[in-house]
């Protein structure tokens, strides 16, 4: 459902038009140092504003509602809220009965009967990533000294990224991109075979982002083109570090103490400046559609910073499985 997590569990709320978006943390422990500056520096990384992302702009102010007293976690459920003030529900009003192709807003009315908010794409907007941010920064907290980053390596099957944006922009289009992700000082032992491997939980965390279409680990769908003898990452010394790293940090789903490494690909967003063919669901019949509001030409420009707050959840969530963070934390 809305939920993830077995001890660091979050779980997320509310609609892109709704009166407010956020998150549920619960299982963090007590005595984590933190305040709102802790989250500025990840939440305008995601902010819209810059070319190629939606001129929707929101105030995006955390609000810690519960959970924290006198600058620190209390062990309770953790509540952050974020209002939503900046939004023009006017330009969805056609989009109940004329869906937007390539987005939910079909799937959701068959799901929901019509009772789903469908403004700005209600709770399948990307809006709701803030919460995950939020999230995020509580649990990259936690896990040091793993750091993780991620960056857009590529947009548009371009290297160029503001060539390609440019392109887009021209021709009222919208483009994806591949995303890179890279955790390191990551320990050995983390994830389980078969269903609970590392790899499996990642990528169940990944895909809760909107518009991720693919993932891949170390060498990925490269590895199929490969002979054993040159994929096979050869031990160098006793902690596990190899001369390559084609398995992307992980053996049998487990950590294997090298630098988890993986890329993900972000589809085009679904709403652009054509006109698009589309079905009316009042008539039955195909009609021209003209889609309004603010979007995203490149949503993959906004991207890294949430596959970094998802990887760091999925951590923090193993390291607490495995007693790598203790229950309460020292204010020392």
């Amino acid at each position: 459902m809305n939920s993830f997590g077995r001890i660091f569990k979050i779980s997320i709320y509310g609609e892109s038009h709704g009166n407010q978006v956020g998150v549920l943390i619960d299982g963090c422990p007590a005595g984590l140092q933190i305040s709102e500056d802790d989250f500025t520096e990840d939440i305008l990384r995601r902010k819209s504003g810059a070319k190629g992302t939606t001129p929707r702009i929101e105030e995006d102010k955390p609000i810690l509602v519960s959970g924290f007293f006198n600058g620190f976690t209390t062990g309770a459920p953790i509540l952050i809220s974020f209002q939503n003030k900046n939004t023009k529900s006017e330009d969805y009003k056609d989009l109940f009965s004329f869906p937007r192709p390539g987005h939910a807003d079909f799937t959701g009315k068959m799901k929901y009967g019509g009772f789903n908010d469908f403004r700005g794409g209600g709770h399948f907007s990307g809006r709701l990533t803030l919460g995950l941010v939020a999230a995020g920064v509580i649990a990259k907290k936690l896990i040091y000294p793993v750091s993780i980053q991620a960056k857009l390596v590529e947009a548009g099957g371009e290297s160029d990224i503001n060539k390609a944006i440019d392109k887009a922009i021209k021709n009222e289009d919208s483009i994806g991109g591949i995303v890179q992700c890279l955790a390191e000082n990551v320990s050995i032992g983390m994830g389980e075979p078969f269903f609970d491997s590392f790899e499996s939980l990642i990528s169940h965390a990944v895909f809760s982002i909107p518009a991720i279409k693919g993932i891949e680990f170390g060498s990925g769908f490269e590895s199929a083109k490969m002979f054993g003898s040159e994929h096979n990452d050869q031990l160098i010394d006793v902690t596990g570090k190899t001369v390559t790293n084609f398995a992307g940090g992980i053996n049998g789903g487990i950590t294997n103490g090298n630098p988890l490494n993986f890329r993900v690909a972000v589809k085009p967003t679904s709403s652009i400046s054509k006109s698009q063919k589309t079905i009316n669901l009042d008539s039955g019949k195909q009609e021209e559609l003209k889609i309004q509001g603010r979007h995203d030409v490149c949503i993959a420009l906004r991207v890294p910073v949430v596959l970094e707050a998802v990887t760091a959840i999925v951590l923090a969530d193993l390291m607490m499985l495995e007693q790598k963070i203790p229950r309460v934390i020292s204010q020392s």
